[in-house]
């Protein structure tokens, strides 16, 4: 892959705690950071086998500590024990369909869980770098589009607010008490190892492999950014070196996103498209409690950063298909 890429050096031999690891973008994440020799740690809740994580084996070249985000006495054994330098927080219940059912269980992970990081990292002197998920669901729905890092953080559902509060939590840590944090604000994320499969990619994926057609539960005129995951595992790496070498300030947020919204039914028929099906999908109309509208101006990253995504939209899909196929096929053996 040409362009932008990590520091090796930067990483080689670096301390690293992941959360979340086993998720999406942590599987991602571990990948990059064992390709550039870090010694990463993850907490990991739940054994999830079917995971990239475990798939790819980087559960075998990885410290896993078995734990809750929720608890601060595991966070600062396991940061002090491994001698953490640099802290990715991705912990997080992602999915606003069980937010909006179980709002006290994400609460609980989503703000509860940041808050016991960030304070188990205030009490860890050798932690010098620490990079909080939030997402675009923190601004909530906003008349003025694309959001900027100076929209106001407004959520209003479940998974929105845990978001919204989540990233004042990091803001409030680093400008009370000088924590080294910063924030990320990423579209949906999408790519291979996603088992949530109401989420539309993976599942249009399955039900196109499986011949059915595919399901859309909103009435497919949402508008989203969608932003593939490995683009996402480098931005969070870039950020961490960003901040280490003071490019990046304390309490700053950062949106990243390949700046083309697009609609549920267009991403759909991408999809079709590209795995050369003519099935159509089924529109439910049943989404609730969902923002119609949303898009990131990534402006300051490209700017400040220099950042840029390595996939296209088209690219992060072919690679998702494919991975999907391969998952698939080694579950009928």
């Amino acid at each position: 892959m040409e362009g932008l890429d990590v520091n090796a050096g930067f990483w080689l031999d670096r301390p690293v705690l992941v959360t979340g690891g086993t998720g999406l973008v942590g599987s991602w994440l571990v990948r990059r950071l064992v390709e550039a020799q870090a010694e990463v740690t993850c907490l990991v809740r739940d054994w999830v086998p079917r995971s990239e994580f475990v798939r790819a084996r980087l559960v075998e070249r990885v410290n896993v500590v078995r734990g809750d985000v929720r608890d601060q006495a595991t966070l600062e054994r396991l940061l002090g024990e491994n001698e953490i330098v640099t802290v990715i927080h991705l912990a997080a219940q992602t999915i606003v369909t069980v937010a909006n059912r179980n709002p006290v269980s994400t609460f609980e992970t989503n703000v509860a869980g940041t808050w016991a990081l960030l304070e188990a990292c205030r009490r860890s002197p050798k932690v010098s770098e620490i990079v909080v998920a939030s997402s675009d669901k923190a601004y909530g729905n906003q008349e003025v589009l694309p959001y900027t890092e100076k929209t106001a953080l407004q959520g209003v559902h479940p998974y929105d607010v845990s978001k919204s509060c989540a990233d004042l939590i990091a803001h409030a840590y680093a400008h009370t008490y000088g924590l080294p944090v910063t924030i990320t604000r990423c579209g949906n994320f999408f790519g291979g190892g996603d088992l949530n499969w109401n989420r539309i990619v993976p599942g249009t994926i399955r039900s196109v492999l499986r011949g059915q057609r595919p399901v859309i539960r909103s009435d497919g005129r949402f508008v989203r950014d969608y932003f593939y995951v490995e683009d996402g595992a480098l931005a969070y790496m870039l950020l961490a070196e960003s901040l280490a070498a003071g490019v990046v300030h304390k309490g700053d947020a950062w949106n990243f996103s390949n700046e083309e919204p697009i609609d549920v039914v267009t991403l759909v028929s991408r999809l079709c498209r590209l795995m050369q099906t003519e099935l159509e999908p089924e529109i439910l109309n049943q989404a609730a409690n969902e923002i119609p509208r949303q898009s990131l101006s990534a402006a300051k990253a490209r700017e400040a950063l220099g950042w840029r995504p390595q996939f296209s939209l088209d690219d992060g899909l072919q690679r998702t298909v494919a991975w999907y196929r391969a998952f698939f096929a080694e579950q009928s053996l």
